[in-house]
């Protein structure tokens, strides 16, 4: 659930503004669809074995860490009940804590479980970090951890809890502010200040938690930019803002479904095609990124039911490489046809990590902490390794200077090459 986008205008097809060579500086990395700058990372580890470091985290957290300046940045939540929600800054190469930020939540808020609190990913364009806090607001601070400015932006209940991330696009954050009782929106701050560009609302039906006919409800989807728009998959259908003035430039219906209204993972960028699967067990389909308003007719294929997506998929070469929470497994998926090519389940677990790849290599997490290294080839599932940490993790990992990153429920571990 987790789960976010900075880069140059080199990578504008997935709308980044601030890449930074090897750092990982948003959710899925400096482009937001998982792919790294490195060329490298390491292939074979275990808790024992290739360990830079390994530091203690407060508490367990679904938020990915960031990678940038030296730094690795991740959320953690303070105590159990999530009323004291941190941004905390370790040494990359050490693992020593430098600076951490806390605010403070009135009241407890719910959340499932297996979602705890400090599920968002902060974003990062070099010179401030942002982070969203849900009801404990949004918020940036400098590399150094000096606070800039916040925003309270209401209170956002929900049963499962909040997972979104914050991106960075033209010296704006664009925040989906995921899923809540009283409203549900898109909105656009300046990175500098805070002030608020636009927001957008989306409609729905229901109490938040569940629809007009009783079924779940929600998006915890991360944002990801294309053709310099901004798509969401919302509850209901995929939307592409302007991110000048969060005008709608064109929707897609489809995500919803008998079981329920509901988005997870984020959208998957592949060429001109957006592709996006439905949560608990809903829907995938596909849509040219073409036209204006209503393009639903405009789809290339729709299927119906699908195993539970979480985590997000990458595309390489025609192809998408989706991760499964239920069952779990790995499955390799063709884009122009969305027929199943293979799908592996030899390591057995759910995988709620985004699938992200490195060089030629695609690496897969699941709630063990186990990473399957795997080619990207569509002909058939090609193993490289598998590494254990023996540990439950949510979280995708991230890539910066040949190293990866982990959080786990328990700790921020540093896997050297």
């Amino acid at each position: 659930m987790s789960k976010w986008i900075v880069g140059v205008a080199g990578m504008l097809l997935l709308g980044t503004d601030a890449a930074r060579g090897a750092d990982w500086p948003a959710f899925r990395g400096p482009t937001g669809d998982g792919v790294a700058g490195d060329s490298k990372a390491p292939i074979t580890w275990a808790i024992d074995q290739h360990v830079a470091w390994k530091t203690p985290m407060p508490g367990p957290g679904n938020g990915s860490p960031i990678v940038l300046n030296r730094q690795v940045i991740v959320t953690s939540a303070e105590d159990p009940q999530g009323k004291q929600r941190s941004l905390l800054s370790f040494d990359a190469l050490t693992g020593e804590q430098q600076w951490k930020q806390t605010v403070m939540v009135e009241r407890h808020m719910p959340t499932h479980k297996t979602n705890p609190y400090s599920g968002s990913t902060p974003v990062s364009d070099g010179e401030m970090v942002v982070v969203w806090h849900a009801t404990g607001g949004l918020h940036a601070y400098t590399m150094e951890g000096q606070p800039v400015w916040h925003r309270d932006l209401g209170t956002f209940e929900h049963i499962w809890g909040y997972a979104s991330s914050p991106i960075i696009h033209d010296g704006k954050v664009i925040l989906h502010s995921g899923p809540g009782k009283v409203r549900i929106f898109v909105a656009a701050f300046d990175v500098q200040t805070g002030k608020q560009l636009w927001l957008t609302e989306e409609a729905f039906t229901g109490d938040g938690d569940y629809n007009a006919n009783k079924q779940y409800q929600g998006s915890w989807a991360t944002p990801v930019v294309a053709n310099d728009l901004i798509v969401v998959t919302q509850p209901t259908r995929i939307v592409a803002y302007h991110p000048d003035d969060g005008s709608i430039v064109w929707f897609c219906k489809g995500v919803s479904h008998a079981r329920g209204d509901l988005a997870y993972s984020s959208p998957t960028i592949a060429d001109n095609v957006c592709v996006v699967t439905g949560g608990f067990h809903g829907p995938m389909l596909a849509v040219p990124m073409e036209g204006h308003g209503d393009i639903t007719d405009k789809r290339l294929w729709r299927f119906e039911k699908q195993p539970q997506s979480i985590g997000s998929s990458v595309h390489v070469d025609g192809f998408l490489y989706r991760p499964n929470a239920g069952p779990g497994g790995i499955q390799c998926i063709e884009v122009a046809t969305g027929v199943e090519r293979w799908m592996d389940r030899s390591v057995r677990g759910d995988y709620w990590a985004s699938i992200i790849r490195v060089g030629d290599l695609l690496y897969a997490t699941n709630q063990d902490a186990t990473t399957v290294v795997f080619k990207a080839n569509p002909e058939r599932f090609e193993q490289v390794a598998v590494n254990h940490l023996k540990e439950r993790c949510n979280a995708t990992p991230s890539v910066a200077d040949g190293f990866l990153y982990f959080r786990t429920y328990k700790y921020l571990i540093c896997v050297k090459p």
